[in-house]
């Protein structure tokens, strides 16, 4: 396998996916200095994920019309001016834009990135290549508080930013001179009508459950946007089933393993996409720690996420898809509800063991949907699976936020009190169980299922069969 291909897109990713979790920690501080307050900031990080909504669905046809590798540079400059802008800001509404214009790049980067490695990857070399590209989307979130809150604190807020540019402008001559040539291909025209009704199904469910998650609006503003956006995409259903060219191709559900990733995948991350929010939140209202500290035992998590490449691609070859899916969603799961267990007489050791685990585990079972959603897609396909999939992904993380908030803020008023450290377990082990639900997709499926990607069953029948003899 080609290792400088993953390595080249996983620098790009990896901005993105820090960029998008290091904002939380120093939230405080640019709303001192832009004259607002930190729950009013916090629009910023919805218009974010509400640009990721909008644009994601467009990459596949884009990276058809003008080339993967053309879109894939340009997002990364997109993202580094939309950097920029974000440290230039003097007000909310500067702000505000800016992070929209930092989501549009964001939004080719991802579903670019991964397209680009499915079409010069071999199947057979597809679940090593993507465990080196799901190590930014787990190291990201993990490492990005500690990294926002020392930054803030020793230099200023500006520079979560603006280290943005150099390592934008290595991810640009990186792709320049090691991604295969992308020429565009013939594309069908743009579907305008399924682009608005995609646009604002996927940005109303992302807003209004960002909104309902994070109490930055009324509830009714939250529940009045998701509202609209599930009206959205019931018009957008019925619409892709009479066009020609719909921009995103429902009848790819039709694959059993495709619905599978995404469906049973989206399930999965309603849990894990909570644990970035609660275990933060639990460390330090829950056992009186500092940001920087509760940033520091969270990292462990990503050490877990970068030991697994080393032996994901054995796993998958001896157990199969089936089986390590099905066993790694409760495993998975229940390193998720073990969190609900920590108090502050807890030994750290034991706590930092417990997410060394988590993230070694996901990370696992990430790597395996990424590959495994790409198993039985043509080529001629996967521009049409991966914006589905991308946008399958952004929608199921801001519900777990949503879920995890509103278990939250429905336990305060429950007790009629400030949160308390009972609230975070009750939540960790409700989304636990949902990510546990996952499991119900992936039983279903043939054992041989991915067998071309993962190798599975290949050294058995090599083994059983003679050798061919010698001309």
């Amino acid at each position: 396998m080609n290792r400088i291909i993953p390595l080249v897109l996983a620098v790009a990713l990896f901005m993105e996916n820090m960029d998008s979790t290091v904002i939380a920690t120093s939230l405080p501080a640019i709303a001192v200095d832009i004259d607002t307050s930190p729950i009013a900031l916090k629009l910023a990080l919805t218009a974010y994920l509400v640009s990721l909504a909008i644009f994601i669905p467009v990459s596949g046809w884009m990276a058809d019309r003008f080339g993967a590798k053309n879109i894939f540079r340009t997002a990364i400059g997109v993202f580094m001016v939309g950097s920029v802008a974000c440290a230039m800001s003097n007000s909310l509404t500067a702000f505000v834009v800016s992070r929209f214009l930092q989501g549009m790049g964001g939004a080719m980067m991802t579903p670019v990135g991964r397209l680009v490695l499915v079409r010069a990857t071999p199947k057979s070399d597809l679940v090593a290549a993507m465990s080196w590209l799901s190590i930014p989307a787990l190291v990201g979130p993990l490492v990005g508080p500690p990294i926002g809150g020392f930054i803030t604190t020793y230099f200023s807020w500006h520079w979560i930013f603006l280290i943005n540019v150099p390592i934008g402008l290595a991810g640009i001559f990186l792709a320049t001179r090691f991604l295969p040539e992308t020429p565009s291909a013939a594309t069908p025209r743009l579907d305008v009508p399924g682009f608005v009704l995609s646009g604002v199904a996927a940005s109303g469910l992302v807003f209004g459950l960002s909104v309902m998650g994070l109490a930055a609006l009324p509830p009714f503003v939250g529940i009045a946007v998701t509202a609209i956006g599930l009206v959205s995409g019931v018009l957008y259903f019925l619409h892709a089933r009479r066009a020609e060219n719909p921009l995103l191709t429902l009848s790819l559900f039709d694959n059993q393993i495709f619905r599978a990733c995404v469906l049973g995948g989206g399930l999965f991350r309603i849990g894990i996409g909570a644990v970035p929010f609660l275990l933060p939140l639990m460390l330090q209202i829950g056992f009186g720690l500092t940001p920087f500290q509760s940033g520091m035992i969270t990292f462990v998590s990503a050490i877990g996420a970068m030991g697994m490449k080393l032996v994901t691609t054995w796993v998958f070859r001896t157990g199969g898809f089936r089986t390590v899916l099905v066993a790694g969603s409760l495993v998975s799961a229940a390193s998720v509800a073990v969190n609900g267990l920590f108090t502050p007489a807890t030994p750290y050791g034991l706590i930092l063991a417990v997410l060394l685990v988590g993230g070694f585990l996901r990370s696992m079972f990430f790597t395996g949907i990424n590959a495994l959603t790409y198993a039985e897609i043509p080529p001629e396909d996967t521009s049409r699976a991966t914006p589905i999939a991308a946008v399958a992904q952004q929608l199921s993380i801001a519900l777990g936020v949503a879920v995890a908030g509103g278990i939250l803020e429905a336990s305060t008023h429950f007790h009629g009190g400030d949160l308390r450290l009972a609230d975070f377990h009750v939540a960790f082990f409700i989304v636990a169980g949902i990510s546990a639900l996952a499991a119900i997709w992936f039983v279903r499926l043939a054992p041989d299922a991915g067998s071309a990607v993962s190798g599975h069953g290949k050294a058995t029948s090599e083994r059983a069969e003679p050798a061919a003899p010698a001309n």
